[in-house]
């Protein structure tokens, strides 16, 4: 346990990796970001789905110019984050979702690469996905050739491309539940990055919405056990309670 998200963010150095766990705005520990944001960490390289939205979340880091490289899946939903790529300012590694999600962790359980079918046959694995841009929109930087291997699997021989594991230094994640020796507990979808992110990382900073003793939550329940995780950090009611709708629609009458 820690006092509080400054105190457990504040020895994050300059030009570390950091894991950060959420789809969107579900599951974000923005309060983690938040602390890193006032802390004033730079030349970030962020491992993350997305990198949220405008003004929340890393959202936050980009406004600010302490991210410079991001590993992510998806770039859409936040303008910031398209502006910097595309005027050459951050460098973006994209990567299929599922391959992401399994690279951190394959991190975690010591596996430093596997082989997998998806992006077989594409720029996935032939390269020459734009990583980085100049200020004049040509490409600087791209993704390299991947090694590739025909196997059989079930009788049937595929290509399949070696995807190389992602270890972190730290891990942001957020979880609905924890106890005190850091055993988490993820509510519905903010399963989703939040433990391979957190198994990835020499350090895992954990926000919980609900602190409990050890002891108090069912080993049967727990979704991440404590092993991975260094610290821990209670949310207050209402920080617990701000949390965002990323698209409303509404019915017209």
């Amino acid at each position: 346990m820690v006092s509080s998200a400054a105190e457990a963010v504040k020895d994050i150095p300059d030009g570390v990796r950091i894991a950060v766990g959420g789809f969107g705005v579900v599951g974000v520990p923005e309060v983690l970001i938040d602390a890193l944001h006032d802390q004033g960490a730079k030349g970030l390289e962020v491992i993350s789905n997305n990198a949220g939205v405008d003004g929340r979340g890393l959202g936050k880091l980009l406004e600010t110019r302490q991210i410079s490289r991001i590993i992510a899946s998806y770039v859409g939903e936040n303008k910031e984050f398209a502006r910097q790529y595309l005027s050459g300012e951050l460098e973006v590694e994209l990567t299929p979702q599922g391959t992401m999600a399994e690279k951190l962790r394959a991190a975690g359980a010591g596996i430093p690469a596997f082989y997998t079918i998806t992006g077989s046959g594409t720029q996935v694995a032939d390269g020459g996905i734009p990583w980085k841009y100049d200020s004049d929109g040509n490409v600087v930087k791209e993704s390299p050739k991947k090694e590739t291997k025909t196997l059989s699997t079930f009788g049937e021989e595929h290509d399949y491309v070696l995807e190389e594991s992602l270890p972190s230094d730290f891990a942001l994640v957020r979880a609905a539940k924890g106890d005190r020796a850091g055993n988490l507990v993820f509510h519905s979808s903010a399963r989703n990055f939040n433990p391979p992110a957190a198994m990835s990382a020499k350090t895992t900073i954990a926000e919980v919405e609900e602190l409990v003793e050890v002891g108090q939550i069912d080993p049967d329940d727990v979704h991440l056990p404590g092993i991975y995780v260094a610290r821990v950090v209670e949310l207050t009611p209402e920080q617990v309670a701000d949390k965002p709708i990323e698209k409303m629609t509404v019915r017209e009458d």
